[in-house]
């Protein structure tokens, strides 16, 4: 990866629909030099993906509660069998295997505060190796550039 494609990166970072055209113009290559760049880059694993960024309007308004997860223990069996279960749990927007007191932070999209009790009781507590949930609820997103 070179500095030119370093420059594409970031610039894809800031605004995903630039076109190719665009992508040439500000890093000083043909259009079809840089949709190969891009293409390569895609190919390469360092583009994963695209995404629309959603107002929470567009969501239908959801709450988002953060919940740090203690598991029973850290054995491999165990981490898989949470981390297997909870890619099948529609409610959790992102995961992230923590160090420090808690094993995982997941972030749980609900439409009310109400619905979280059952996705709670329903849903978290009943995944596999779970022995502590801590919920925490936001009061405001602050929305940043990415």
């Amino acid at each position: 990866m070179d500095r030119i494609d370093r420059k594409i990166l970031d610039l894809l970072r800031e605004d995903s629909r630039l076109t190719g055209e665009q992508l040439g113009e500000r890093v000083g290559l043909s259009p079809s030099a840089a949709h190969r760049r891009v293409k390569a880059l895609e190919d390469s694993g360092a583009i994963i993906g695209y995404r629309a960024r959603l107002s929470r309007a567009a969501r239908g308004n959801p709450s988002t509660v953060f919940v740090a997860v203690t598991l029973t223990d850290q054995r491999q069996a165990t981490m898989l069998a949470f981390e297997t279960a909870l890619a099948n749990t529609a409610q959790v927007a992102e995961a992230y295997l923590m160090s420090g007191q808690s094993d995982y932070l997941i972030k749980v999209l609900v439409p009310d505060s109400d619905s979280y009790e059952r996705i709670h009781r329903e849903i978290l507590s009943a995944l596999p190796g779970v022995q502590r949930l801590v919920s925490q609820f936001t009061i405001r997103t602050l929305e940043s550039g990415e």
